[in-house]
């Protein structure tokens, strides 16, 4: 008899979740995640949103978990772009060849998938922490110019 994967079932559960009901906490997450039988800590349940590479999205007002394929990917780019920076970001530094953004706590990875999206022709790679995000870039000029073109979009 074939068997599934426990932590597959978790995340198929946490997807359904996601895309059937307005989650803003990963509280709520844990407890809807009880009720079908899954006991999983915070530490997992952080895991598995950065796996399914679920974001935080404001819609009406609310903060709610959403998956890549419920965001609008040409709502990510131009004036999303410009958006997110206006109301997620707090600073904008070069650093060498990187680019570091501040952000509040849990948003670096919606500043990220944003900025991903957007498929600036100049960025390397990004790396997103909870308050933080690196963007990497060829050279330091790069990143100089990049810094101060990004404040604009805020």
């Amino acid at each position: 008899m074939w068997m599934t994967d426990p932590r597959d079932q978790r995340l198929r559960a946490i997807a359904e979740l996601i895309r059937s009901q307005r989650l803003s906490s990963q509280d709520e997450l844990a407890e809807r995640l009880a009720g079908l039988g899954f006991k999983v800590t915070q530490a997992t349940i952080s895991r598995d949103l950065e796996q399914l590479e679920a974001v935080k999205v404001r819609r009406n007002g609310q903060l709610a978990y959403a998956l890549p394929d419920q965001l609008d990917a040409a709502a990510t780019t131009g004036p999303r772009l410009e958006a997110v920076f206006r109301d997620w970001v707090q600073s904008v530094q070069a650093a060498g060849n990187l680019v570091v953004i501040k952000t509040p706590p849990g948003s670096a990875h919606l500043v990220g998938v944003a900025l991903d999206r957007a498929g600036l022709p100049e960025v390397v790679g990004t790396i997103c922490g909870d308050d933080t995000l690196f963007i990497a870039l060829g050279t330091a000029a790069q990143a100089r110019a990049l810094a101060t073109i990004l404040p604009e979009a805020r």
